[in-house]
């Protein structure tokens, strides 16, 4: 197949430009701070009441986002069976977007007493996030070549960080401005990522490829997307390297995706970071985050995908330990500002470039099919449920040794184990060549 035109790839990155500013102000920067400074505030403790228990503020934060993922995870199978055989998956990520830009925007009504609100709100604007993302990524093979799709998926990964950006100084300017009232500036910062996310899907939306009608089939939907995952389940296993792969990917997406979604937390809570000195942390990890994904794809051109993928891991291992040994500095006494803005760089550096070579890895492994919708929904399903997993496993840590530094050191456990799947992909994969 050839690539497509420049219009429809630039119009299929254009979303990573839309979405990321959930990804980016909500999940990692103003709505963990904002989170649980309002509800320390209002239930004058960390530790406030909900669903008939006490919970940590930092934790009920980590096990909503967990359930929310669980939720979407367990969608997957039946949105992808209608996505790829009734009709069409720009509507389904339509769909996704919109539940997902309307959370957020909703957010601007949780003030800390309504803690229910803002607990839904949060889990719809995760759902649509991650909802949408499987439609869109399984975009990626109908419009690019396979020798062009590692270059295709960084782009994607690029504009993200770029609008992101953008719309994280306009929040830290509004955060500056109405420094007497930082609570009210966070939430209109909520209110302006639904509108940015919603209105500049609407370029994508507008060039992505429409639905060939010829094709639309008539099933049992609630059945059939779960024979699906079982027949995509069944064809991985036949493919050793693309199993290893996906083994790999399940347990370092538990280590990487959790740090992504605690970061603020860390900074915040354990090392006892400013608001505006974590802000502006995000903002250079998204920057070097840039560069980072580049270099990534430039890299595995050289030595292939799967060795960067492991070099990467490791540095990850990397920054957990020395993560660890920040919040140890901060509790004997020490200053870790310095400490958490390298941390923050090493972060940026490889934040990127392994979920774009993630992404880029499976599309070039996996056969070719027509029903790329039912296999990045195994894909984004593998991801989710390492979601969960990871975060569920952060807070309960916290909540059970009473710091997060013990927390962060256990992630080590998730990248080794994802570390020997990889060395065991790359070795069938050698073997594959030489025979």
């Amino acid at each position: 197949m050839q690539t497509a035109s420049k219009k429809v790839i630039n119009g299929w990155a254009m979303y990573d430009w839309a979405n990321s500013v959930y990804n980016l102000v909500i999940t990692t920067t103003f709505f963990p701070i904002y989170f649980t400074s309002v509800t320390k505030s209002h239930f004058g403790s960390e530790n406030i009441p909900f669903l008939g228990r006490t919970f940590v503020n930092s934790s009920l934060y980590d096990y909503t986002l967990a359930v929310a993922y669980l939720f979407i995870a367990l969608l997957y199978p039946i949105l992808t069976s209608i996505a790829d055989t009734r009709g069409n998956k720009i509507n389904f990520m339509k769909f996704f977007c919109y539940m997902g830009s309307i959370g957020c925007a909703c957010l601007y009504f949780f003030k800390g007493a309504n803690l229910w609100w803002g607990i839904i709100c949060f889990m719809l604007a995760a759902m649509g996030y991650v909802g949408s993302l499987v439609f869109y990524n399984a975009y990626l093979p109908e419009i690019a070549a396979p020798e062009d799709q590692d270059r295709v998926s960084a782009k994607g990964f690029s504009m993200g960080y770029i609008g992101s950006v953008i719309l994280q100084m306009i929040g830290f300017a509004l955060v500056v401005v109405m420094k007497d009232n930082s609570a009210l500036a966070s939430r209109i910062t909520f209110l302006l990522v639904g509108i940015w996310w919603i209105s500049f899907a609407q370029i994508t939306f507008s060039v992505l490829p429409k639905v060939n009608k010829e094709s639309v089939k008539r099933i049992n939907i609630f059945t059939d997307g779960f024979t699906e995952v079982k027949k995509v389940y069944g064809e991985v296993k036949k493919l050793p390297v693309l199993k290893r792969f996906l083994r790999a990917f399940f347990f370092y997406s538990m280590g990487v995706q959790t740090v992504m979604l605690a970061a603020t937390l860390f900074g915040s809570k354990l090392l006892g970071l400013p608001d505006t000195k974590l802000i502006i942390t995000v903002v250079l990890i998204q920057l070097v985050a840039i560069p980072g994904a580049i270099m990534m794809s430039r890299l595995s051109a050289v030595y292939g995908n799967i060795k960067v993928l492991m070099g990467v891991v490791l540095f990850w291992i990397g920054i957990c330990v020395a993560a660890y040994y920040t919040a140890q500095f901060k509790e004997n006494g020490g200053d870790p500002e310095y400490g958490f803005y390298g941390l923050a760089i090493a972060v940026g550096l490889v934040m990127g470039g392994i979920q774009s070579l993630s992404r880029s890895t499976y599309s070039k492994l996996m056969p070719q099919t027509k029903d790329t919708a039912s296999y990045f929904s195994y894909y984004d399903l593998t991801e989710k449920i390492a979601i969960v997993i990871g975060m569920f496993s952060f807070g309960f840590i916290e909540e059970l040794s009473g710091s997060m530094k013990n927390s962060v050191l256990s992630l080590i456990v998730f990248f080794v184990i994802g570390l020997v799947w990889l060395y065991s992909a790359l070795k069938v994969s050698n073997v594959n060549r030489q025979s």
